[in-house]
């Protein structure tokens, strides 16, 4: 079983992880397109932030962004390259959906890459419920960007 910790960023494999998550987003994204926040992005009061490991192995990370009372954004969710092509990013999604429904959130979006590099993300999204929809909060239509939104439900 995964073991979730909150917050974390010291942890020098988190750390690490979250540095290579964004400098790869920033090289795979047109400029102007870039939407991944830096570790101290991550750390404001409105997103909540977890670590997910299989015992002492950092499995990936994800952060849920607070847009409203009832409406929340994924953000940063990224696996270690061992834990990847193994169901892991299911249950990274599911744990993230399961910590935003103990924030009453009802509804997930995200915005992710419209490019080759962001097609794992996509299917990954798409395997677990998401689908297109407008650009959402502060996003603007881009061509670069695709945006994703699912209701999850809080009973």
């Amino acid at each position: 079983m995964l073991k979730s910790i909150e917050g974390n960023f010291e942890n020098p494999e988190v750390n690490e992880l979250l540095k290579k998550h964004f400098i790869e987003l920033r090289t795979a994204s047109p400029s102007g397109s870039a939407h991944v926040l830096d570790i101290e992005g991550l750390k404001v009061s409105s997103i909540k932030f977890w670590s997910l490991w299989d015992n002492t192995l950092l499995v990936g990370c994800g952060a849920l962004k607070l847009l409203d009372n009832y409406h929340g954004e994924f953000k940063s969710i990224r696996l270690h390259n061992d834990f990847r092509r193994k169901g892991n990013g299911i249950n990274l999604i599911n744990h993230l959906i399961d910590e935003a429904k103990k924030l009453k959130i009802e509804r997930i979006s995200i915005e992710t890459g419209a490019g080759k590099f962001f097609e794992p993300a996509r299917k990954l999204f798409d395997l677990c419920g998401f689908k297109p929809c407008p650009p959402f909060a502060h996003y603007k239509k881009d061509i670069n960007s695709l945006y994703l939104t699912k209701l999850i439900n809080n009973t």
